[in-house]
């Protein structure tokens, strides 16, 4: 068992180790106030002809650029994820499109929740792993069931995407297991968004802005919510077999 005292001293002595969390946290609050007007559909449209041209002259340096990107405005919270997503379907169509979004997603998500684990994740972590009484069975659950509880943070759509960065590091969630459920996770909500990309073009063509309200239409609701109900069905399970006590 973790000692406390051996944890607060540990912090104590590397300070530094709250840094990449404290930048992030900077470098959001600077982003939200100075990119929010840049970085929207306005700005797609009037740049899209020389988004496309800069595609068609050289593909790979395009999608790298896109990928890097994305991963930056993932990985400091800045404002833009949605357009970002769109952006990756009208560029790369619906396939590739997704592939990018997905990867660039979820190393933005793990670059934050290092960050997180690296400091504050430390911290509490080690205080749950000490903790007793009802902290303590409640860690227990989580931990059993982690991955159906970070599938279900992927899943639903209330969940805001930087919260399910964060919690994860600050329980003492293993990396393997944060990194390929966020990538896995992640895919229906990519493909809609993807798909709202591919039909941009016609959609500035009109005057007119994507419609993400789209997302909560009961052809695209009703699907992630049944995904999210399967990822919670091992939790239902063993709650009912404890129970029983079988």
């Amino acid at each position: 068992m973790t000692d406390p005292k051996q944890t607060r001293d540990s912090s104590a002595a590397r300070p530094w180790r709250h840094l990449p969390l404290a930048l992030i946290a900077l470098v959001a609050v600077i982003g939200a106030v100075t990119l929010r007007d840049y970085i929207s559909f306005e700005t797609l449209a009037e740049n899209r002809a020389a988004l496309l041209a800069l595609r068609d002259q050289n593909y790979l340096l395009m999608a790298g650029g896109f990928v890097a990107a994305y991963v930056t405005i993932v990985a400091f919270s800045l404002p833009g994820a949605a357009v970002a997503s769109v952006t990756g379907g009208f560029l790369f169509g619906l396939w590739a499109g997704t592939a990018f979004n997905v990867i660039a997603a979820s190393l933005g998500a793990i670059a934050i929740f290092l960050a997180a684990r690296a400091g504050l994740g430390q911290t509490l972590a080690a205080k749950l792993d000490a903790s007793e009484g009802r902290i303590r069975r409640l860690r227990d659950a989580l931990r059993e069931n982690e991955i159906s509880v970070l599938l279900l943070l992927r899943l639903v759509p209330a969940v805001p995407f930087f919260v399910a960065n964060l919690l994860p590091a600050l329980v003492g969630v293993g990396l393997g297991n944060f990194a390929w459920t966020t990538a896995l996770g992640i895919i229906p909500g990519a493909l809609v968004f993807t798909s709202i990309g591919v039909g941009v073009g016609s959609v500035f063509d009109r005057g007119e802005t994507p419609d993400l309200s789209l997302l909560w239409a009961p052809q695209v609701i009703g699907p992630l919510l049944g995904l999210a109900a399967l990822a919670a069905l091992p939790i239902v399970l063993r709650a009912w077999r404890a129970r029983k006590g079988v």
